[in-house]
């Protein structure tokens, strides 16, 4: 058989396998040594391809499509330093667990370590930020090498998909030269298919946790962001049945699209009630039931770790179960289902004033919050203003540092259809253009992008993907020139270097960067503007709304609000 024959069936039952693994996205950065694979996906109908030059946006890329779809999304990238810039996006996804399998095209063993060009160290390159790693043979005419391929592929997106998701790692050595013959239909599978498990608690466990629910007098549940995937019908069943204040995060999706029986139970304001002393001491809880990640609120967690209840249950999908307060006292692992429902509940002993406490203290921020917002002008109130315009339907990705804290804030419970997504694994501003422009790619809703003016600079290179495939989103850059996040800070107290270390001010303006890639420009100057400039008609797939912000007036007008907040709550409990 010929050296080009054996390359062709080589990656040609790689791309087989992904696709009978249930793959169906792929994002490509151009490269050499990747040619052999980068043709087979190029040239497979069963494959959507998307393109990246730029490595560390393309896997942020892929992950945006991976959350958007809730499914594996493979990148494919050359030898060297390509494979190393998609690091951050495997960091992101290994935490937001998020599944990915990355195919890092490699030099032959040969190469390695003797001084070749583009020859890293790529075996194990990701380390524990991924859940698997394997490096694959050489093409070979050997019996066993196909076979070993097809079911470690396999093994991969069942260990991607499988919970909790995230990031897989196989590296594909090839010699030169890298040119195939290109295949109209793809080789038969002989492996058919992976079966993966549900996560359901057993039934010991149900009895136990009805058990405790059952008994507790002044409890409440904390969602967080979800897995991927999850049905939300049964959490909502689950709380028609309990009927327990509901502390939602933005991220879990359950403050909007609300059902209106279940609108009781949800608190949203939480953030700023929870800055409240009095009313933490009022509501301190004996047991708290925690779904899904913690949330973003500091003031949340602060709280449950102070108050130390007697059972602080956290469900979750991965034996490592997250719970950085150090309090939990019982960890359940299963993922969100149906076994939730049929949990033995028909009542609990839950005082209907301790209910009653949280709904009144919520409809008092409320209340506070729908004032400030009418007549405030920074930007926060901005932030409010457009969870109001952009229209029923739509989804909204948020960066982190402000952003997300703005949309903790001011998303109040509402059955309008909205869906709020932001990378939360590890945190970062860093590929927040290139995860939404992937989500939007797949996504069948209107797509808004919200994102600070740093964390905008920092993946703008991102936006080179609108040259290889089109690409239709709204950018909203809040412009305050600088880390707002830093202004809430104790740096901010210290003046001695802040503008220079923390605020970091670029004095930059994005109009050119709009012009540059073909994108419509809308300039917001204040709060005046922004119905009548966001309610412009959209001309152009991709639009870039870009609203000027003073940093120290949203600091002081986000503290004056909370301190309203604050000493209402006061009022009330006097």
């Amino acid at each position: 058989m010929s050296e080009r024959k054996i390359l062709t069936d080589y990656v040609y039952k790689i791309v087989a396998s992904l696709v009978q693994a249930g793959v169906q996205n792929v994002v490509v950065s151009p490269g050499s040594r990747s040619t052999p694979l980068a043709y087979a996906v190029a040239s497979t109908k069963q494959l959507t391809m998307y393109r990246q030059v730029d490595e560390r946006s393309a896997a942020f890329f892929a992950l945006g499509i991976a959350k958007a779809t809730a499914q594996p999304v493979v990148l494919l990238c050359t030898s060297g330093t390509a494979a190393a810039n998609y690091y951050p996006a495997i960091v992101e996804a290994s935490y937001a667990r998020v599944p990915l399998i990355v195919l890092t095209a490699d030099r032959p063993h040969e190469l390695r370590e003797v001084g070749a060009p583009q020859a890293i160290d790529q075996p194990n390159l990701y380390g524990t930020h991924v859940k698997w790693s394997v490096d694959f043979p050489l093409p070979d005419d050997a019996a066993p090498t196909l076979p070993f391929i097809e079911r470690h592929l396999a093994r991969a997106v069942a260990i991607a998909t499988s919970a909790p998701c995230g990031p897989v790692h196989i590296n594909v050595p090839f010699r030169e030269p890298l040119l195939i013959d290109f295949c109209e239909m793809l080789p038969a599978a002989s492996f058919k298919q992976s079966s993966i498990a549900e996560l359901t608690p057993s039934l010991a466990t149900q009895q136990e946790l009805a058990s405790i629910l059952r008994a507790t007098k002044r409890g409440f549940v904390v969602v967080g962001e979800l897995a991927l995937g999850t049905d939300l019908t049964m959490l909502w069943a689950f709380i028609r049945q309990l009927k327990w204040p509901v502390i939602v995060e933005s991220l879990s999706n359950m403050r909007t699209s609300v059902p209106e029986d279940c609108l009781p139970y949800i608190i949203s304001t939480y953030d700023a009630i929870l800055k409240s002393e009095e009313f933490k001491a009022l509501v301190e809880p004996e047991t708290v039931l925690r779904l899904g990640s913690q949330p973003v609120s500091k003031f949340m967690m602060q709280f449950i770790a102070k108050s130390q209840p007697h059972a602080y249950i956290v469900v979750d999908e991965d034996p490592m179960f997250r719970d950085s307060t150090g309090v939990s006292t019982h960890f359940i692992h299963a993922s969100i289902g149906d076994w939730l429902v049929r949990l033995d509940v028909p009542e609990t002993a839950l005082e209907a004033e301790y209910l009653a406490e949280w709904q009144d203290a919520n409809d008092i921020a409320l209340e506070y919050i729908e004032h400030y917002t009418a007549g405030a002008i920074d930007e926060g109130a901005m932030v409010s203003r457009l969870l109001d315009f952009i229209p029923s339907g739509s989804d909204i990705f948020v960066s982190s540092s402000m952003p997300i804290r703005d949309i903790d804030t001011f998303l109040m419970k509402t059955t309008k259809d909205l869906r709020i997504f932001a990378n939360r694994g590890a945190n970062g501003i860093d590929g927040v253009v290139s995860t939404a422009l992937g989500f939007s790619q797949v996504n069948n809703r209107e797509t808004y992008l919200l994102i600070g003016d740093l964390a905008f600079l920092h993946d703008v290179n991102g936006l080179i993907a609108s040259r290889y495939q089109e690409c239709n989103m709204t950018i909203i850059v809040m412009n305050n020139d600088g880390g707002g996040i830093f202004s809430y800070l104790p740096q901010s107290t210290v003046e001695a270097h802040y503008e220079d270390l923390f605020a970091t001010p670029t004095a930059l303006e994005f109009r050119d960067i709009a012009h540059m890639y073909g994108m419509e420009y809308i300039r917001v100057e204040d709060i005046s503007e922004l119905l009548s400039k966001f309610s412009i008609v959209k001309k152009r797939p991709l639009r870039l709304l870009e609203i000027f912000t003073d940093r120290e007036e949203n600091v002081y007008a986000h503290r004056a609000l909370w301190n309203l907040i604050n000493a209402g709550l006061k009022a009330w409990q006097s």
